[in-house]
């Protein structure tokens, strides 16, 4: 209506491993999306200290293109926004001094920072601690199992094997953190309890870290940050960033996986089933639940704080496009090593058409081609094979079973009953362009499947705020 302002806008931010994205959202909680972008951070880069098992990524980097993908927002709605909502990958971590971890600089769209005495991010995906060095830490008092690549145990490797590189130092958060820290300007990190989950030595029912146990060997307890609750608000912007006005509220960073199911869950009934590169089963834990007090190792469910002190059980596996990606890879070589010739693409669409002209298959293939968490020494195999059963319709109508059965063995139907589960929200690309994939989601579980709501951070980032 003429003369009524516009409509304030709410900016959710995810800080990707590959990408960075930002979502404009306006309207109330389920928020419409009115503007987004999205660049690629091309931010890996070679580790000095942990060699080829290190996995870390160039700050700068993430940081410019996080710059980029703002500078590509409307200007006019960047101008609106009261709010700010940020996700990222969990587990890693980023060192800074509190002092010098940024300087704010001028640029085309307004003011905005860079990184200044900042370590590189060593993320979700480092491989520097080895079982046996994990063995040697003090046991955590968590739900959550000590694995490389989290937080707490980078900075044990630290400690043991490069403790010069901890004194330039004194705050470290995930990458999201960082962010949250420099836009407020935040004298002590603030992290929410999803990310200090993520790290391992952290107690989710009381919220605290496990103090006592990380001293008494020597951790630097003062790198912790401090711990608040999903959803509130960590602090305000100390400068109008990108024309976005100063003072606008930024809340606490929060774990992608959950601003991804809660950009897509509406109901507690509903299970979130995504199907991409790996594949992820989830369903949310009724209101009273509380996780157990130690880890299991051997448990194929992960339960992971969400909102308003409620859990996700999630049965996260290794295993799912990749499998089919490296049936293709294994019929293109084959075919190569014959003296023919045919495109991966031209493989994977004719796999799939003649899979769809076979409606069964005696075959059963495990494929956990890429072991999984809670059995990492299982690989795959194939059973029941049958002269009748070999055709490439045969085998890739029972490769596409497996993947499906395999995550049901980890989260299994009888459980989501239990849980109130109702319907299946089905997203990912591997489902949205495997039409197999789809009919076998439907032949496995015995609930209604929803397609086509697609899980985004950045927007579940937004709508939270």
């Amino acid at each position: 209506a003429a003369g009524r302002p516009a409509p304030a806008c709410v900016l959710g931010i995810d800080l990707g491993t590959t990408s960075v994205k930002a979502a404009l959202l306006v309207g109330a909680e389920r928020g419409q999306v009115v503007a987004e972008s999205s660049r690629e951070t091309q931010a890996h880069t070679s580790s000095l200290e942990a060699g080829p098992q290190g996995m870390e990524q160039n700050v700068r980097r993430i940081i410019r293109a996080l710059n980029e993908c703002l500078a590509a927002l409307p200007q006019q709605q960047l101008q609106r926004v009261s709010h700010i909502g940020i996700s990222g990958q969990m587990h890693g971590i980023v060192f800074w001094k509190k002092d010098k971890g940024c300087k704010w600089t001028e640029c085309g769209t307004g003011p905005t920072f860079e990184p200044e005495e900042v370590s590189h991010l060593i993320t979700w995906q480092d491989g520097r601690c080895s079982p046996t060095f994990l063995s040697s830490l003090p046991l955590p008092q968590s739900h959550i199992s000590l694995a490389t690549g989290f937080g707490c145990a980078t900075v044990y490797w630290y400690l043991k094997k490069s403790p010069d590189f901890l004194k330039s130092y004194d705050a470290a958060g995930t990458i999201h953190d960082y962010v949250v820290a420099m836009l407020c300007d935040l004298k002590k990190p603030l992290m929410s309890v999803q990310n200090a989950a993520s790290w391992g030595y952290f107690n989710s029912r009381n919220k605290r870290w496990n103090t006592d146990i990380l001293k008494k060997s020597g951790f630097p307890v003062h790198l912790l940050p401090e711990v608040g609750d999903p959803g509130s608000i960590a602090g305000r912007t100390i400068c109008a960033w990108h024309g976005i006005p100063e003072g606008a509220k930024v809340g606490i960073a929060l774990g992608d996986f959950q601003c991804s199911v809660y950009s897509c869950l509406t109901e507690r009934s509903d299970a979130v089933l995504n199907i991409s590169t790996s594949a992820q089963l989830t369903v949310s834990m009724p209101p009273d639940f509380q996780p157990p007090e130690t880890p299991d190792p051997s448990s194929t469910v992960t339960y992971f704080p969400y909102f308003n002190g409620d859990y996700l059980a999630v049965a996260a596996s290794l295993n799912g496009g990749n499998v089919l990606a490296t049936f293709v890879d294994m019929v293109a070589r084959w075919t190569e090593e014959l003296g023919l010739e045919v495109q991966k693409s031209a493989i994977y669409t004719k796999i799939i058409k003649a899979a769809l002209a076979q409606n069964d298959s005696k075959l059963s293939v495990h494929p956990t081609v890429f072991g999984e968490r809670h059995i990492p020494e299982q690989l795959a195999s194939v059973t029941n094979i049958a002269v009748s059963d070999l055709s490439l319709g045969h085998v890739t109508r029972a490769l596409c079973r497996g993947i499906v059965e395999n995550l049901c063995s980890m989260l299994p139907v009888q459980r989501l009953m239990e849980t109130g589960v109702r319907r299946i929200l089905g997203s990912g690309s591997a489902l949205a362009r495997n039409e197999v994939l789809r009919q076998e989601v439907e032949r496995v579980f015995p609930f209604p499947v929803v397609y086509g709501k697609d899980v985004d951070a950045a927007v579940g980032a937004g709508m939270v705020m």
